[in-house]
């Protein structure tokens, strides 16, 4: 009579190791695709510039997609930049059911008429952000990354050259699809582009030096 073998035991689950750089950063990727379109409503004055201010959000989005390819390589950044519209189309809908639903009573008048203007984008505003987002931040990691091979030197000018690039292609993106055919376009895709080239070089080369090295930091720190 044989003894029967013993049951086998269930394998261990896997632990997947996720630096801790890349888990920080992609949180606050997310909330910076979020919260870009509200900031958009805005025109604000910079000197003689007048630029959407969601630019600023939207500037945070190209620095933190080219530090992680930096830090983790081109793979990595695209799958961040794909994961992330995941919170902008969530934020969207919910953008939609809260415009849709009846305000309180209590609610002051201006405050009621300000937060509909702000949450009624109309489809076209929507899709133009969906669209404009997926290509030029795909476009940065990809130029980027193109510009790293070989040595990969000069962080700061590889960082502005796609930064530059990818705000031209959103902004050509954005304005024809959410404006064509309601107004004439040429003097806001003129005005919005080069104020966005402009903020790129200005800001994103201090930016991507700072949010490297805090992603390498951080990594340090485990």
């Amino acid at each position: 009579m044989t003894t029967p073998a013993p049951p086998a035991t269930a394998p261990a689950s896997a632990t997947i190791t996720l630096p801790r750089a890349l888990f920080i950063l992609s949180i606050f990727y997310g909330g910076m695709v979020c919260v870009a379109g509200v900031l958009g409503n805005k025109q604000v004055a910079i000197g003689p510039l007048a630029v959407e201010a969601g630019i600023f959000a939207f500037l945070l989005l190209v620095v933190v997609s080219s530090a992680i390819a930096e830090l983790y390589g081109p793979g990595r950044a695209k799958h961040l930049v794909w994961f992330g519209f995941v919170p902008l189309i969530t934020s969207m809908i919910l953008s939609w059911i809260v415009w849709a639903l009846p305000a309180s009573a209590d609610m002051l008048p201006v405050n009621r008429d300000a937060i509909q203007i702000i949450l009624g984008a109309t489809w076209r505003i929507w899709g133009a952000g969906i669209i404009a987002y997926g290509v030029s931040q795909t476009l940065n990691v990809t130029i980027f990354g193109w510009l790293k091979r070989g040595e990969g030197k000069l962080l700061w000018l590889r960082a502005a050259i796609a930064s530059v690039l990818s705000q031209i292609v959103d902004t050509l993106i954005f304005v024809t699809v959410a404006f064509y055919g309601v107004f004439p376009i040429g003097q806001l895709v003129v005005g919005q582009m080069l104020a966005k080239v402009v903020l790129s070089i200005v800001l994103v080369p201090p930016l991507i030096y700072a949010f490297v090295g805090l992603g390498r930091w951080l990594d340090r720190a485990r």
